[in-house]
């Protein structure tokens, strides 16, 4: 099982049609005018999207998904990530699954529909200031009261929270972690956007202190730990396949200013200087691809081999986007390093998949204790 890469028709379809819709109308201009917005997206082609199927592809059918395997969403956001489409759907994407793996009939009943529907935002608010990659909360935390909790603490780096209809923050709670829904009416004024690198997404600060909420905001706190472990697998295969779509559409930038650039008479992309290295890129990406889609196969086993094959990829392929949205900026010359040079966009997506839940180095420190444990 642990050598196999397997695709069924479903996820090959799901694929392509990502592919064909997204090549067709989401191109550079539609990234540039989506990326000045407020929002930081279109959202009437986000509602088109989700009518599609594409949210729900991985959510079980009673609550009006597909009810495929995760792993069939490498497919789409590796098509996502080489259209630069920037969107809720990562956040919505990994606030369906803790509500999957954690939330109660209840919550499930009420938000799974609309988050799939795209009639209501999701979203996430597991960072926090301290910067670790661990998602255990040690600041935010909570208080038992009459009538509910009192919260206390901050969350950083919150996907999409100036427009999200609720956000799952992770906090203590009687010394263990512990999962509660806070719908957008309990975070008005405590919200304080951030300027990323990336200026393709949006994302935000949220101010827990001093808020109060009923016990039916917590998700079933036995399953909250499972929960958080699952979202990060989730978001490693979810960020891997982003990076390889990215990796992918920026080398082809790269090779079409390369083919119609000249020098000397000479398209520049003859010189083996800037051939080989390109040949180099094309590799890595194909290597990143084989990791991307064992870890999908292997997504849904519980196997030690699992977080293995999550980590690889999404080292791998943190690296390699990072190394070809660079090079791509050194071959384009002095336009590469302006604003108005598309793959500058590419370059500032691929510092941001790299560090976002684990760069490289935390993946590979964490690879080296699972291949070669310490003794005793």
């Amino acid at each position: 099982m642990a050598d196999e890469i397997d695709c069924s028709e479903e996820q090959a379809a799901l694929g392509q049609s990502a592919n064909e819709l997204l090549g067709k109308r989401w191109d550079m201009s539609a990234v540039r005018r989506a990326m000045v917005t407020e929002s930081g997206y279109d959202p009437a082609f986000y509602r088109e999207l989700c009518a599609l199927g594409w949210l729900g592809a991985a959510v079980p059918a009673e609550y009006g998904g597909a009810g495929l395997p995760f792993g069939v969403l490498a497919n789409v956001f590796e098509a996502m990530g080489q259209s630069l489409f920037g969107s809720p759907f990562l956040a919505g994407t990994l606030a369906a699954q803790a509500l999957l793996a954690a939330g109660t009939e209840a919550q499930k009943q009420r938000w799974l529909p609309a988050l799939i529907e795209g009639k209501a935002l999701g979203t996430l608010a597991l960072s926090e200031p301290n910067g670790s990659y661990q998602l255990s909360p040690r600041q935010a935390h909570a208080q038992r009261g009459k009538g509910g909790l009192t919260l206390s603490g901050q969350k950083t780096l919150v996907l999409d929270a100036q427009h999200a209809d609720f956000a799952i923050a992770s906090i203590a709670l009687d010394g263990t972690p512990a999962l509660v829904l806070l719908e957008a009416s309990a975070l008005a004024g405590r919200i304080r956007p951030h300027t990323l690198i990336d200026e393709t997404r949006r994302a935000a600060a949220v101010s827990l202190d001093g808020l109060h909420v009923g016990d039916e905001a917590v998700l079933d706190a036995a399953d909250a730990g499972a929960a958080l472990a699952h979202v990060q697998r989730a978001a490693w295969l979810l960020l891997s396949a982003e990076a390889a779509g990215g990796a992918e559409g920026v080398m082809q930038l790269t090779l079409d200013y390369l083919r119609t650039r000249k020098q000397f008479g000479k398209a520049i992309g003859s010189y083996q200087a800037l051939k080989h290295p390109m040949v180099e890129i094309m590799i890595a990406i194909e290597q990143g691809r084989s990791l991307l889609y064992h870890a999908a196969t292997m997504f849904e086993h519980d196997d030690p081999e699992r977080e293995i094959a999550l980590r690889m990829a999404k080292a791998q392929l943190g690296d390699t986007y990072v190394h070809a949205s660079d090079r791509a900026i050194q071959f384009h010359g002095a336009i590469g390093f302006t604003y108005e040079c598309h793959v500058q966009l590419f370059f500032r997506r691929a510092q941001w998949v790299q560090a976002t839940f684990g760069d490289a180095l935390h993946h590979r420190q964490a690879l080296a204790e699972l291949l070669w444990p310490r003794a005793g």
